[in-house]
């Protein structure tokens, strides 16, 4: 029985920092990925936390954890900008810019301390998107307790997704409705709104009342109308066509194909597997 060999660490300091970042199978790699996901995580309860009616102390005390958390949140971005082998493709990756944005209201909120405009308009909105960096744990399937299925990745990214589009959506309408609308009190209100009108069945007691919110609601329709279909038919594909691989005939536009075919099952044209293109 053979032993998996850990991936060599390289000798230079930019790609050892770039590895470590990467790297879900050594020890730093693992210890890295499940600090910053339990990192991460206590970003977003923070911001739940901050909207519900607390003591001055604990106000204070998830504040200071903020600043922490965003201090090395700040450190994960510069050292991903130093140890990228092209800092300009780093800096403009999509991942690399909602952990910037997530980590600006903070700084920001510490330049301008007592602003209201800053801290209760846009920065609370911007705040919301925290919850994206999640998607960065999504890119592959190398996690560090190990490598998941095609089918199970993508049930986790439709998890996350329906996740992602209830909290930001919940978070977007705290931020617009909190001063107009009596019923929205705290962050779990929203949350409880977003839900009932996503699931379609409208109580009717908590309702928009700032077309600010209406617009949110909207958006949250219809990202969850085009995203939540799409990925789930994924998955049901894949499901339905296990044991195929899928390779489009260019005559016919069939998909899937078994492992072994050389024609199309369909309209028999001949078409090649990607594996027969590599040998």
């Amino acid at each position: 029985m053979s032993v998996q060999q850990s991936p060599p660490v390289p000798t230079g300091r930019r790609e050892r920092v770039r590895f470590y970042l990467l790297d879900h199978e050594t020890p730093i790699g693992k210890a890295i990925d499940i600090a910053l996901l339990v990192l991460n995580i206590a970003f977003i309860a923070v911001f739940v936390a901050q909207t519900y009616p607390v003591s001055t102390q604990v106000r204070s005390v998830l504040w200071g954890f903020e600043v922490l958390l965003a201090v090395i949140f700040g450190v994960e971005y510069i050292l991903r900008l130093y140890g990228a082998k092209s800092r300009y493709g780093e800096a403009t990756d999509p991942y690399t810019v909602v952990d910037l944005l997530s980590i600006l209201p903070t700084f920001a909120l510490l330049l301008v301390p007592g602003s209201v405009i800053v801290q209760l308009g846009f920065l609370r909105a911007l705040r919301v998107i925290r919850v994206l960096r999640f998607y960065r744990f999504t890119q592959d399937a190398e996690f560090f307790f190990g490598t998941i299925g095609v089918s199970a990745l993508r049930v986790l990214k439709l998890g996350l997704t329906v996740f992602v589009i209830f909290f930001t959506s919940a978070g977007l309408f705290y931020s617009v409705e909190l001063q107009a609308n009596p019923g929205i009190s705290h962050f779990g209100d929203a949350f409880y709104y977003i839900v009932i009108a996503l699931a379609t069945v409208g109580f009717g007691d908590i309702v928009p009342t700032t077309v600010a919110g209406r617009w949110v609601t909207v958006g949250a329709v219809l990202t969850a109308i085009i995203l939540v279909p799409r990925q789930a038919g994924a998955i049901i594909r894949t499901w339905t066509h296990k044991g195929e691989v899928e390779v489009t005939c260019p005559n016919c536009g069939l998909q899937y194909h078994d492992q072994d075919a050389s024609h199309c099952k369909a309209c028999g044209h001949v078409i090649y597997h990607e594996h027969d293109s590599r040998e």
